[in-house]
């Protein structure tokens, strides 16, 4: 039983970390934006994250450096589609062939650095409870913080104004203009806050779910987070669930190596992106059904003029 206990703990751990990108690249897409330099993002802030806790020996400054790291590239992504009108996708691998490059060259000095040791975190008297306690409530604060995020993130697309604006920039930019928003400085901001999200992943993996750097640490999870929205059909909570199924893939294959499963190592490690593909496929199936939950902007200009 503690098998599986530590199988649905890591789980959780290992969800977190897509839940929080994809969240974030939801909310670039829900103005209309695709960015694919999520992969890029997620690596340098996983070394300013990581350097950073390695100076301080403080995870909370680790998480804002994190943050201020994929803001920071987030917002020149955003001046370069939104102001200089480049193609968004070609600008976007751009930014994750850049991301990769640069967090490689840059944290040469920090491969064989050692973060201090940080604090285990459990809730007291719930941790305590057999099978249940291991399996939900010895996690970091930011796993539990992923889900109110998402739930929040649900009420504030749906219930609130500035949710509501946000929507109709991304279904209809040309219309929210004219009603005298400004696209183009709320396109900025929801690609700067999907950055922050994306580093604050980015931070998560180097400083918490495995505390090292290593050149390309990020393993393709900014490439499956981006799936994961279409996966969702872009709802919020959708994303959870698809995050916690993409992390229990990740992590199953480590559990059945464990267990002694006479499976080549390689096969295994190719399961979670197996998975991304048939999921893909499968939605592709119905076109219609993308159509009518995908913003009706997305991935196109817009020019102010028109």
């Amino acid at each position: 039983m503690d098998a599986y206990a530590l199988l649905f703990a890591s789980t959780l751990s290992a969800g977190t970390v897509l839940a929080l990108a994809s969240l974030g690249l939801l909310i670039n897409e829900k103005v209309g934006i695709v960015n694919l330099g999520a992969e890029g993002m997620m690596l340098c802030a996983a070394l300013a994250g990581f350097a950073t806790v390695v100076a301080t020996g403080s995870t909370g400054l680790g998480f804002a450096a994190g943050m201020a790291a994929g803001a920071v590239l987030a917002g020149i992504f955003g001046v370069l589609v939104i102001w200089l009108n480049t193609n968004q996708y070609a600008t976007g691998l751009a930014l994750s062939l850049f991301g990769a490059g640069f967090s490689a060259f840059a944290g040469l000095n920090f491969v064989q650095a050692k973060m201090p040791t940080l604090p285990k975190y459990s809730i007291p008297g719930l941790s305590d409870i057999p099978l249940i306690g291991p399996a939900l409530f010895n996690h970091h604060p930011l796993v539990y913080l992923a889900v109110v995020l998402a739930l929040g993130l649900m009420w504030w697309l749906d219930r609130s104004r500035t949710g509501l604006v946000l929507r109709a920039v991304g279904e209809s930019p040309d219309s929210a203009h004219a009603l005298g928003y400004p696209v183009r400085r709320i396109r900025l901001l929801a690609v700067m806050a999907g950055g922050a999200l994306c580093g604050l992943a980015g931070a998560y993996i180097s400083t918490v779910y495995t505390p090292l750097w290593v050149e390309g640490m990020v393993a393709g999870r900014g490439w499956i987070a981006l799936a994961l929205t279409t996966f969702a059909t872009w709802r919020p909570v959708r994303v959870l669930l698809g995050a916690y199924l993409f992390g229990g893939v990740t992590m199953l294959q480590f559990h059945l190596q464990a267990s002694g499963v006479q499976v080549a190592s390689q096969l295994l490690s190719m399961l979670p992106y197996v998975a991304t593909i048939v999921v893909l496929v499968l939605i592709s199936r119905n076109p219609t059904w993308i159509r009518a939950n995908m913003p009706a902007s997305l991935g196109k200009p817009f020019y102010p003029g028109n």
